[in-house]
């Protein structure tokens, strides 16, 4: 059975909120499901972890949960009659006094008031994805004047970007503070931080999180040009994160669509060398919203971020709001498995030439190094806590499948967006301490993963309390007798 390494994040709303719809896509191949904060209510998004939980729970399937935080809304107000068309050449004002549902061809209010300070003459601002551009002639205390540049339909709420980035808009919102005590609520597995600029804004969302007594995983959504600017700030937001996101909607708009592959390319790699997941979002398969096939392009594009490694592609709307959620996630699983046939998704140089930092680190990279070297080997057990060892394990390209063996809920479900890894509950202080490298491998035999003459290898600590214990690796023979002693 060819088994998908890639995962499989799909969002969560109103055409994926049934008990029957949300099981056939945990059957299809859901990995992680995404609760998005920016719609929906407390209740709905309690009622579908709710139903996650249960419906992954009976068919023996783990399924983490992501819920995804609003952040800023850098949006225009309301138009009088819904929205406007706006031609090239047209002049066109944002004000922060004109009233907020009185909206015209010349006017419309703003949410953020600081749009004002934050753009100077001669920027661009990016209406509605882009759609709409813009450029700032003159500003006075309350308004910006602007030249429309590209022109179109304008309604209701749209976003507002700057090309290149620098709105100063803070990253947690009061409602994202909400939304982190939902979180905790809910234990969710992992929590999406819309827009941050640096690291900072990551250490304040962990230190919002820890308050709220949450443990959810936290996920920078990389969106905003200041996050990309250079490596070093790049870095830093990653390594103050316990994953990324390429959001690549308005980070798209903020730095050019020409530059945007490069940079989701840089990012899957600089989170990859940081030991961190990194998850591919937005519009990669749009079209199925509306219809039951993806296009050629969108099947490209899924199977150009699988080569690059990343841990997950992620589906928005077209599980959320269109007609085909089932459909869209059996799509995305066969774009996977085909590009995951690729060579090069079986040969690495990860971090060749460089030294590692910690003993269960080395530990991990030695074992998935044998694995892929040594012919024989057909699985890797990680006997682990927190799921940390096979992460570092995942970063690395391997056609061998990657088994966290644990006996904590949080661990086995947080592992269902690490690319390659695949849960076994397994309790080691269940067996004489010399017979857990036996049991574990005899659970393999049983799901039918390995059989006698094949190799395993298994990486444990000698003892099971606490991260970071890894430091055996063990190449195991099915069949044999084998001792822990």
């Amino acid at each position: 059975m060819t088994v998908r390494r890639t995962k499989i994040v799909a969002t969560l709303g109103p055409a994926s909120s049934s008990p029957e719809v949300l099981e056939k896509m945990i059957l299809a191949g859901l990995d992680v499901a995404r609760l998005n904060f920016s719609h929906g209510s407390a209740e709905e998004h309690r009622a579908r972890a709710q139903l996650v939980r249960e419906i992954a729970a009976r068919h023996g399937r783990f399924v983490a949960l992501l819920g995804d935080l609003q952040g800023p809304k850098i949006r225009i107000a309301k138009f009088v009659n819904k929205r406007i068309e706006l031609n090239e050449g047209d002049h066109f004002r944002f004000s922060v006094t004109h009233p907020r549902d009185a909206g015209t061809q010349q006017v419309v209010g703003i949410d953020y008031p600081d749009l004002i300070n934050d753009c100077g003459v001669g920027d661009e601002l990016l209406l509605d994805d882009g759609r709409v551009v813009m450029r700032v002639d003159a500003s006075t205390a309350d308004e910006l004047h602007c030249t429309v540049l590209i022109g179109g339909p304008l309604s209701d709420n749209k976003g507002i970007n700057r090309r290149g980035g620098g709105l100063t808009a803070p990253a947690l919102t009061p409602k994202d503070k909400n939304d982190i005590k939902l979180a905790a609520e809910l234990q969710l597995d992992y929590l999406a931080v819309s827009f941050p600029r640096d690291a900072a804004d990551m250490e304040l969302a962990r230190r919002l999180r820890d308050e709220a007594g949450a443990s959810a995983w936290l996920i920078a959504k990389i969106e905003r040009a200041e996050a990309v600017a250079d490596d070093e700030t790049l870095d830093a937001m990653i390594r103050a994160s316990d994953g990324v996101m390429v959001a690549r909607g308005d980070l798209g708009v903020e730095i050019g669509d020409a530059e945007l592959v490069g940079i989701q390319k840089k990012i899957i790699q600089h989170a990859r060398r940081n030991n961190k997941v990194v998850i591919t979002a937005t519009q990669m398969m749009e079209s199925m919203i509306s219809s039951p096939m993806p296009t050629r392009a969108e099947v490209s594009d899924v199977a150009n971020a699988v080569l690059d490694n990343t841990d997950a592609v992620m589906l928005s709307a077209e599980t959320a709001a269109g007609h085909y959620p089932i459909e869209a996630i059996k799509a995305m699983a066969r774009v996977c498995v085909g590009a995951e046939k690729h060579p090069t998704n079986t040969r690495s140089g990860h971090r060749l030439g460089q030294q590692f930092q910690r003993p269960d680190e080395s530990t991990a990279l030695a074992a998935i190094y044998v694995a892929n070297h040594f012919p024989g080997v057909k699985a890797i057990i990680s006997l682990t806590e927190t799921g940390y060892t096979p992460l570092i394990m995942s970063r690395l390209r391997s056609a061998i499948p990657i088994y966290a063996f644990t006996p904590h809920q949080d661990a086995q479900t947080r592992v269902a967006l690490f690319r390659n890894v695949q849960t076994v509950p397994f309790n080691p202080l269940a067996y004489p301490a010399d017979k857990v490298s036996q049991a574990a491998v005899d659970t393999l035999c049983k799901r039918g993963v390995v059989q006698p003459g094949d190799w395993v290898v298994l990486t444990k600590g000698d003892s099971y309390h606490g991260t970071g214990g890894t430091n055996t690796m063990k190449i195991l023979q099915v069949g044999d007798t084998l001792s822990d002693a």
